[in-house]
């Protein structure tokens, strides 16, 4: 059995790898650091480390005016609190001058869990994709996770990173090199291409074993970058394949699969596109793994809906 870790693990511990290497990095949380794992950097850089209470809005505009003082801040909640409660201070305070402020919502998705709808994040990328200079990074394990968070201090303009606390295989090899804006292919397959993100790249590389089973070829696609959306690979991958798919933890409305849609809109060559993720409702409270098998995003109902659609396909 491989290890499991929780993205939001490898995001703590890599937090404090990376204020160790650069002292403008400053972290924000909205009382949530044991969660959000923020707490590793508050114990290594505590004079660095600001708890601003459960006051997610003015942590946001704090951010901001760090950032336009030369500082890199990194702003950390619950995905929901995040995105939603701070829409507005995200989109005029940093969104709109473009400041290089990270915001890393946490417990992204279903697999929040029991919490339930008002805790699960289902239309945070939608949010984020909307606002003008957002980077969108939605990294599928450990590895990733770890190199996304490196890559952000580097980066210029506001960047949302996406998280769970789900635990994950590491789906990413030893020689992996993240960047930002480029998709990854892990699995060849030309017959089904199948554009997954997050938590969902470890399901849909079980699935597309279960398909070749089943005489299915199936190629999965690890898309961690959503905005920019690495649209040359997306058309090059899409335009051998019968049916392209795409899998997500968040409402299929605004996110990875309205985002490939969009990208495949103008090709000459449009195969059928299935998006799977969660269709237009909110959450509910229950354990992650009956939340995925509920919602058809275990392994067995990915194989089961990737060959009902083929059925239809000529």
């Amino acid at each position: 059995m491989p290890k499991l870790v929780e993205t939001r693990f490898a995001y703590g511990d890599a937090l404090a790898e990376l204020g160790a290497l650069n002292e403008k990095v400053v972290v924000l949380d909205a009382d949530l650091y044991n969660s959000t794992r923020t707490c590793v950097f508050r114990d290594r850089f505590p004079a660095r480390f600001f708890d601003m209470g459960i006051s997610e809005a003015d942590m946001v505009s704090t951010a901001a005016g760090m950032a336009a003082a030369g500082l890199i801040p990194f702003c950390n909640s619950f995905a929901i609190f995040l995105t939603g409660v701070c829409y507005m201070p995200i989109r005029t305070q940093i969104a709109y001058p473009s400041l290089p402020v990270r915001l890393a919502g946490s417990s992204a998705g279903l697999t929040q869990g029991p919490d339930g709808a008002s805790h699960q994040a289902l239309e945070d990328i939608a949010l984020m994709r909307s606002l003008p200079h957002m980077t969108i990074l939605s990294p599928a394990d450990d590895l990733e996770t770890r190199l996304a968070t490196m890559a952000l201090a580097e980066l210029p303009g506001p960047a949302y990173l996406r998280l769970g606390r789900y635990p994950v295989p590491r789906v990413c090899g030893d020689d992996y090199r993240f960047e930002v804006g480029r998709a990854v292919r892990l699995r060849a397959g030309e017959e089904v291409v199948v554009f997954a993100t997050g938590h969902m790249v470890w399901k849909a590389l079980e699935a597309a074993a279960e398909l070749a089973r089943d005489g299915v070829d199936a190629g999965i696609v690890n898309v961690s970058s959503i905005k920019p959306l690495d649209e040359e690979a997306i058309r090059l991958a899409a335009s051998t394949a019968r049916l392209v798919v795409t899998i997500e933890e968040h409402s299929i409305i605004g996110g990875l699969g309205s985002a490939v849609a969009e990208c495949l809109s103008d090709c000459t060559c449009r195969p059928p596109l299935l998006r799977l993720g969660v269709k237009d409702r909110f959450g509910e409270s229950g354990l992650a793994d009956e939340l995925l098998e509920k919602h058809g995003l275990q392994p067995p109902a990915i194989r089961a809906a990737v060959l009902r659609r083929l059925m239809t396909v000529s």
